[in-house]
C-alpha cells in the first residue's frame, strides 16, 4: 500500500485515478491545481505522484522543476497528458520524472506505470538517471514509453481511416471517434453485455461505465447483465 498524490484539473479523471488506485489498496489524495500540490505535498510525504501536465494555474513541468529546484523531488512523479510532445517529455525527464502517460489512460497502463513507479523508490530514486549529467538512460526509456503510446493511436488510426473517420480534426476529437466506435462495434458483438465487453477490451467494469459515458455511448439499447 502506498500513499499517492493525483494531480489534475478534470475533476472526472481525479475521480477516476482515485477509484482505481484505492482499488488496488493505495491511499489517494487529490489535488486540482498547482497549489493544491504545493500544499498537499508540504503537509505529506508521498510515495508516487500522478502530475498532469496542462493545469489552469501552473503546468505540471513548471511545478516539476520547482519540487526539484527546492529538494522537494523525493518521491517518483509520473507525468500525464493527452497533449504533450517529445520535447515536453524530454524536459520533463531532464528534470526528474520517472515516466510519462498519454492519455486517454489504459488500466492496463495505469497500473503498470504505477507499479514500476513504485518499484523505482530507493535512496537515489528521487533523481532519474537521466537527471545526471551525462547519463541519458532515462531520457530514452520516457521517450519509448512516449513513442509506444504515440505510435500505438497513429496505428488505430490508420487501421480504420478506411472506415470513414474524419481525421481532419483535433487529436481528441478524432481518437473519442475512434474509441466511441471501437465500443458500439463490441457492445453490437457481444449483445450488449458489459461483462463480456469489459473481458474483450480488457478493462474493469466500472471503468468501461465511466469510459462510455464520457464518450456519449448509449447503453439502454441492448445493455445486459
Amino acid at each position: 500500500m502506498a500513499n499517492i498524490l493525483v494531480v489534475d484539473d478534470e475533476l472526472g479523471i481525479r475521480d477516476l485515478l482515485q477509484e482505481i488506485l484505492n482499488d488496488e489498496g493505495h491511499n489517494v489524495d487529490l489535488a486540482e491545481n498547482a497549489t493544491q500540490a504545493r500544499t498537499a505535498r508540504a503537509s505529506a510525504a508521498y510515495d508516487l505522484v500522478l502530475l498532469d501536465i496542462w493545469m489552469p494555474d501552473t503546468d505540471g513541468v513548471s511545478l516539476l522543476k520547482e519540487w526539484s529546484m527546492a529538494g522537494l523531488l523525493s518521491m517518483p512523479v509520473i507525468m500525464m497528458s493527452g497533449h504533450a510532445t517529445i520535447e515536453t517529455a524530454v524536459e520533463a525527464t531532464r528534470i526528474g520524472a520517472h515516466s510519462f502517460l498519454e492519455k486517454p489512460i489504459t488500466l492496463q497502463k495505469l497500473l503498470k506505470a504505477v507499479e514500476q513507479g513504485l518499484a523505482s523508490r530507493s535512496p537515489a530514486a528521487s533523481r532519474p538517471a537521466a537527471s545526471r549529467p551525462g547519463d541519458t538512460t532515462g531520457t530514452h526509456a520516457l521517450l519509448k514509453g512516449v513513442g509506444e503510446d504515440f505510435s500505438a493511436s497513429l496505428a488505430s488510426a490508420e487501421a480504420h481511416a478506411h472506415q470513414g473517420f474524419d481525421l481532419d480534426r483535433p487529436l481528441r476529437e478524432a481518437r473519442d471517434g475512434f474509441e466511441r466506435a471501437y465500443f458500439e462495434f463490441h457492445l453490437a458483438r457481444e449483445g450488449g453485455s458489459m461483462t463480456r465487453v469489459a473481458e474483450k477490451t480488457g478493462l474493469e467494469r466500472t471503468h468501461l461505465y465511466r469510459k462510455l459515458r464520457q464518450l456519449g455511448v448509449d447503453l439502454g439499447r441492448s445493455r445486459k447483465n
